[in-house]
């Protein structure tokens, strides 16, 4: 029995009274700009002398290096969730300016300390990294120091920074206006309505096809009538990293995306091998799905379709529910971090207008909380974004008590515990289906994921790896760029639906966010993981928590590689990993396929 009504609008107060127009939060960023230039100072100051007290010097800017980190990233995250909860915030636009100038800033001090990380002597850095106060760190500050050797010098990697300030970042902050100024035209009851592109996305999960279609017609219409400005955006983002990958002397424009996710392009490569040969059984569920809709073929706005006319929908109280009694059978700490992420107000999830579209989790270092947006309204998918945001504020919460500079983990792992959660909750529930309705809707709910990750994720990973080919060659107009998303989504869906979403390029956040370059593979790659993660938690039980605990805390002091070989003892550049993590994709497929049958 609940106990606790759980709000579905988050607390923002408690880190600066006011929104937008907090003192608290202005007083903040006074704080956070003094903390950056004693942090630059402390740097500036410092001159490696190849002896015993650099490491004291580099114990003292790390300890800095902290309190700053913690401060800046607690001004992003108020801000990020301000503009999340309302688009219409003009005050939270500003501050995301200041913001994005307080993060430039930082990265320039960070810039300089990682130059003269390089310049220290291979021999003394064997000696400093191998002192008692910065062995933990080594593997971070090595990949720091090679990092910074790949880069131009200190003063031209600090121009590029203060340049993207106001060209790389600011082109990327245009995404949000644009985005804040859609509005999808929807009629209800003969009136016509103006959804907000987070309730239009919603509409697409319902069993009405004719409404469906008329959500889609006019959600693409509504972002091709912003095509110039959105293919603008893009172009001038892609033309920024490349011609800084120029600069450095970098031939392959997967360079910083896969050393950002501490990943090999031969793991990559085989993770897409693997999946683009497997991808039988999950065209036959579009082909069964259709069949079952009444329909030759799917078209985009089938795919999310619920198969029974009956909506299954959950409370955001019984969401809340289901998804920590699922956590319950897994671990006591999971389940402990979930509660209290309900009962705190951690989570906005009201389903109204004006709120941005998508799902994130974001972290306040300061406060040691998370903060949770998605918008809810009852669907089995909104259920498992709650879970898989949950997720991400788990794998935060493990790692609460490592050094700072130990917990920045990256995408690709990030999206592993995410996505574990989600299994744990849409695992459970179709095992304890009350009818055979019910279980195919949520088995479908399961296998839609996979459709998600191993086909829509793919479409997206081959259109940005030929967008960014003919962007060398110079500007890509909107028309190729539907072209070029059209020609990826025919190739990653197998020529299994009627209709495509050429403009999905601009309507997905994901292209435009300046802080992660190809945001994308790492969501597949953090699926595929997870389920071999989920694997050995099954096989192991109840107990196994205390290992996924300890696997998540070497997330951010390993390569991807390292962390598979030490965990689960398997070599991700081979396809064996990959294939057997496709399989039990393909499990649920047959399964849902069997249950289909006539």
């Amino acid at each position: 029995m609940t106990v606790t009504a759980y709000s579905s609008v988050w607390d923002l107060d408690v880190f600066f009274k006011g929104g937008s127009d907090s003192a608290e939060f202005d007083q903040h960023i006074l704080e956070t700009r003094k903390h950056i230039d004693s942090f630059f100072n402390q740097i500036h100051n410092w001159e490696p002398a190849n002896s015993a007290a650099d490491s004291a010097a580099i114990s003292e800017i790390i300890e800095l290096f902290q309190q700053t980190a913690r401060k800046v990233r607690q001004a992003g995250a108020f801000v990020s969730c301000l503009q999340a909860q309302n688009t219409e915030d003009k005050k939270a636009k500003d501050l995301r300016g200041t913001t994005t100038e307080l993060s430039a800033a930082f990265q320039n001090a960070l810039t300089a300390f990682d130059q003269k990380l390089a310049s220290l002597d291979q021999s003394s850095w064997e000696q400093i990294i191998n002192d008692k106060d910065l062995i933990e760190l080594s593997f971070v500050l090595n990949e720091r120091r090679e990092n910074a050797s790949e880069k131009l010098s200190q003063e031209e990697e600090t121009v590029i920074n203060a340049l993207a300030v106001d060209g790389y970042h600011g082109w990327g902050q245009m995404y949000d206006v644009i985005v804040g100024n859609i509005k999808i035209p929807y009629t209800e009851n003969g009136e016509i309505k103006q959804l907000s592109v987070g309730q239009a996305a919603n509409k697409f999960s319902s069993p009405d096809r004719k409404l469906r279609k008329e959500v889609f017609d006019n959600w693409e219409k509504s972002w091709n009538s912003q095509s110039d400005y959105l293919s603008k955006t893009l172009n001038h983002l892609a033309g920024f990293r490349l011609n800084i990958y120029k600069l450095r002397g970098w031939s392959d424009f997967l360079k910083e995306p896969l050393d950002l996710n501490r990943m090999k392009k031969e793991t990559l490569d085989t993770m897409w091998n693997v999946i683009s040969r497997n991808k039988a059984p999950l065209i036959k569920y579009l082909e069964r799905k259709a069949k079952l809709l009444g329909l030759e073929k799917l078209s985009w706005y089938d795919l999310d379709a619920p198969l029974s006319k009956s909506e299954t929908k959950l409370t955001y109280q019984q969401g809340a529910d289901f998804i920590l009694e699922q956590f319950a059978h897994f671990g006591e700490e999971m389940t402990a971090f979930s509660k209290k992420a309900f009962e705190e107000k951690w989570i906005e999830a009201e389903d109204r207008p004006g709120k941005a579209p998508g799902g994130f989790h974001t972290y306040f270092p300061e406060s040691s909380q998370s903060r949770i947006f998605m918008t809810y309204s009852g669907t089995p998918s909104n259920v498992s974004t709650l879970a898989h945001e949950l997720g991400h504020g788990f794998h935060t919460y493990a790692m609460r008590d490592l050094h700072l500079l130990n917990r920045n983990y990256a995408m690709n792992v990030a999206e592993t515990a995410s996505t574990f959660a989600e299994m744990i909750v849409s695992d459970a529930a179709v095992k304890n289906a009350g009818s055979e309705e019910e279980k195919l809707a949520l088995l479908e709910d399961k296998v839609q994921r996979s459709v998600a990750l191993l086909m829509n994720i793919h479409a997206r990973f081959l259109f940005e790896t030929r967008f960014y080919e003919e962007r060398k060659r110079g500007v890509v107009s909107a028309d190729r760029l539907n072209e070029i998303m059209t020609d990826a989504q025919k190739e990653a869906y197998g020529n299994a639906l009627d209709e495509y979403h050429p403009s999905f390029w601009a309507s997905k956040l994901h292209f435009f966010i300046t802080g992660v370059p190809f945001y994308n593979f790492p969501y597949t790659f953090g699926y595929l993981f997870s389920l071999g993660i989920y694997a050995q938690a099954l096989k192991e039980g109840k107990g196994y928590e205390e290992k996924y605990i300890a696997l998540l805390k070497d997330t951010a002091s390993m390569t991807v590689e390292d962390l598979a070989m030490k965990h689960l003892n398997a070599d991700l550049t081979k396809p064996e990993f990959w294939e057997s993590a496709v399989q039990l994709c393909m499990d649920d497929v047959e399964e849902f396929l069997a249950l289909t049958e006539n």
